[in-house]
């Protein structure tokens, strides 16, 4: 009877955290398909174009799909009780898994590509990073630079549900002060989370129906519209060319792609209410306000030093100025320039932009603006009480409160967010980089922009040059910044495997 039971006992004993293990691999085991089956998207343009490399996403579809099925099979049982813990877990192996899903096909190209080098394209894909090992992207079969933008596209939609229904509930950051409804997890809200969720996919899918033939009515090729569009709503910024937006040449085009970028740029919540109720609050919101004042500042600024020091009329330097900075405080990459020949002041001026991103509940990354009001907040009062010592001044972010739990978990984000960005910064270094390289390499993955600066990695170069450690190490940075840092690093601590 002892010998019957002890099995039982010893499974009550198994950690809750490893546990939840199982279901985390079963759904992901689902995702696992859907990437299979969308692998033969890519497969049937190389029939279209009578390239042989078809057969490199049917093995990998073919692979991928066994694998997955096996796993929805084996690793079937009852979904447990939602939970924080449950939700780091599983956002952590989702992203992680589907990046190894996303890689294969990369691996198993004739581009030449290591693990590393397909795993970093790949989790820089589904983390809309846009950095890129890949070069000579004009010569590169249409199946890749489409799977690369697919990547992008479905993890631009990944991170606005993740960021709306997940992270204000994890309590991540300082995101629990967008805690609505749509982020309660209980069955009696369940009904409005499938309804915003609807809502949420269908302004996305118009987003980048509208971005597409706008690039197409403006004189890009079907091809290069559908890729592009796909890139620059999910603020990703991968191309089908080696110059970027430079390619093409045309303002129009640039003033576009503008237009779209912030259209990721802002809350998607936003967007919801403005379809579904009919409440235009856009330009209400306090986090949309400062993003776009913050933004003309500084092209307005840039502008007038392109002109002065470039010598290039006023049009084309507010252009290029506008341009490239919404792409760089969206996160996006894409370049029409090398903006780091632009001279000190604009070298300063991006590596500081590159840090701040678009606003909550969007698809960018950086640190969002939201964080650096809060601060700004927190700073002013700082202020008042060193003249008032008395003074009860409460820290507000629009029309809400911000509770002291919001302003840790914000201060908390920023210690990780440097600390991290410390390490990476000797560990690049470390393995061989330059100084610029480590810097701006650690920067820009952990920010998920895509390019650095400086000659490598910069708006003129891509990320093929670095080793495989460096290429390793800047794959998790790039998880690590896109699921917003102590998502994953709570993974890392013994108090989460412990009940």
């Amino acid at each position: 009877m002892n010998q019957l039971t002890r099995p039982r006992e010893h499974s009550r004993h198994v950690p809750r955290a490893i546990q939840q293990l199982r279901p985390t691999l079963y759904i992901s085991s689902y995702f696992g398909v859907a990437f299979a089956l969308l692998m033969l998207i890519p497969a049937l343009i190389d029939v279209a174009d009578g390239r042989d490399t078809w057969s490199v996403f049917v093995l990998a579809s073919g692979g991928v799909f066994c694998v997955s099925v096996l796993g929805v099979v084996a690793l079937k049982q009852p979904m447990p009780e939602f939970s924080p813990r449950f939700g780091f877990l599983l956002t952590t192996v989702l992203w992680g898994l589907c990046s190894i899903f996303a890689a294969v096909p990369f691996w198993l190209s004739p581009l030449g590509m290591t693990p590393a080098a397909a795993y970093f394209e790949a989790m820089s894909g589904l983390t809309t990073t846009g950095a890129t090992v890949l070069s000579e992207l004009d010569l590169t079969p249409r199946s890749f630079l489409m799977w690369r933008s697919l990547l992008q596209w479905l993890g631009g939609i990944g991170i606005i549900a993740v960021g709306l229904f997940l992270f204000p509930f994890l309590r991540i950051g300082g995101m629990q002060v967008f805690r609505t409804e749509s982020s309660d997890r209980s069955d009696k809200t369940m009904p409005r989370v499938v309804s915003v969720t609807r809502a949420l996919c269908a302004i996305y899918v118009f987003a980048s129906l509208a971005c597409a033939i706008t690039y197409a009515a403006l004189g890009m090729s079907l091809f290069d519209a559908i890729n592009h569009a796909m890139t620059t709503v999910a603020t990703g910024g991968f191309s089908t060319h080696d110059r970027s937006f430079g390619f093409f040449e045309d303002s129009r085009l640039l003033w576009a792609a503008v237009f779209f970028m912030c259209v990721g740029a802002l809350p998607f919540l936003l967007y919801v209410e403005m379809v579904v109720r009919g409440r235009f609050k856009l330009f209400s919101d306090w986090q949309v306000r400062t993003f776009f004042v913050g933004i003309i500042i500084i092209v307005l600024a840039l502008s007038v030093w392109l002109e002065k020091t470039r010598n290039i009329d006023y049009e084309d330097a507010l252009t290029q100025a506008a341009f490239n900075v919404v792409s760089v405080v969206t996160t996006t990459g894409f370049a029409s320039d090398d903006y780091a020949v632009w001279g000190p002041f604009a070298f300063g001026a991006f590596f500081i932009l590159t840090f701040i991103g678009g606003c909550s509940g969007s698809t960018t990354g950086g640190i969002k603006v939201y964080r650096f009001i809060i601060t700004f907040q927190a700073l002013r009062r700082a202020f008042t009480r060193l003249v008032y010592p008395n003074a009860v001044q409460p820290l507000r972010f629009g029309d809400k409160r911000i509770e002291q739990d919001v302003f840790d978990s914000v201060v908390i984000y920023f210690v990780a967010f440097f600390l991290v960005y410390a390490f990476t910064i000797l560990a690049l270094s470390l393995a061989g980089q330059d100084f610029v390289t480590a810097l701006t390499g650690a920067q820009t993955a952990l920010t998920n922009v895509g390019p650095g600066l400086g000659e490598t990695i910069g708006p003129a170069g891509n990320f093929a040059p670095l080793g495989e450690f460096e290429l390793w190490l800047l794959s998790f940075v790039m998880l690590l910044g896109r699921l917003e840092i102590m998502t994953v690093l709570i993974l890392f601590t013994p108090v989460f495997w412990r009940d």
